[in-house]
């Protein structure tokens, strides 16, 4: 009888603990998503070498509080929140100062002038050859001798000016008029109408589901349905096909 109040003591204590560290798990992913919203969209989507380290010791911080029930959670929490007050006060002083910005997020440097490979801007942004050729491949470049400059921005992309036979023609290089573009209104996506979309582009929901019987459609079998500036309708219907890896 001893032997099964051990092993019940034992259960209920594991279960215990799975119950504090999923409630820790909860309070870390509260704590980070908030910290994130205070930081803003660049952390996540433009990151400098000051944004890199602060997301690493904030992720390492979050990591801790979860898995490590003997740390202190308060603690953990605070850690955390200082990492991202401070983030949050050093972008706002970057946004003022342009020394400060230069300091903590760097500043554009030039591996490509008038056409020439210079290699100590490599050396400045710690690329090889290797490297380059990659970016470049990544711009749709595969020929370097096509670009005149290029510029490794701070966060570690690259920009390009290609030469000048080699730009993309455009529009006005052939003199002809052309309308001005206008942003897509996504009005059903997964099957659903998004009425507030439709609204802001001065349709409804019967307008659509007229629009929808003349192509013999039905809004529950359509994966996403968008409407241009011109009232034009174009639907991509749900379906199973699966994507090939044409590419190593």
């Amino acid at each position: 009888m001893y032997g099964f109040i051990f092993i019940g003591y034992i259960i209920i204590g594991d279960i215990m603990d799975l119950l504090h560290v999923s409630f820790r798990a909860f309070l870390s992913l509260v704590t980070l998503f908030l910290v994130t919203k205070i930081i803003g969209k660049k952390q996540v989507s433009q990151l400098s070498l000051f944004d890199y380290v602060i997301g690493i010791s904030i992720g390492n911080f979050a990591a801790e509080m979860t898995i490590n029930i003997d740390s202190d959670i308060l603690f953990g929490t605070v850690a955390v929140l200082i990492y991202g007050v401070v983030a949050y006060l050093i972008n706002v002083l970057t946004m003022k100062s342009i020394v400060l910005r230069r300091f903590f997020m760097g500043k554009p440097n030039m591996v490509i002038r008038d056409g020439v490979i210079l290699e100590g801007g490599l050396k400045s942004v710690k690329f090889d050859i290797n490297d380059l050729l990659e970016q470049c491949r990544s711009m749709g470049y595969f020929d370097v001798s096509e670009i005149a400059y290029a510029l490794v921005e701070p966060d570690g992309k690259l920009s390009i000016l290609p030469k000048a036979e080699y730009k993309p023609v455009t529009a006005k290089d052939m003199n002809i008029d052309v309308k001005d573009s206008s942003m897509c209104a996504n009005v059903i996506i997964d099957g659903e109408i998004m009425e507030f979309n439709l609204k802001e582009i001065g349709k409804n929901k019967d307008w659509l589901l007229k629009k929808l019987k003349t192509l013999g459609k039905n809004y529950s079998d359509i994966l996403l349905a968008t409407v241009d500036s011109s009232g034009n309708l174009v639907t991509f219907l749900k379906n199973d096909l699966k994507s090939n890896d044409m590419l190593e």
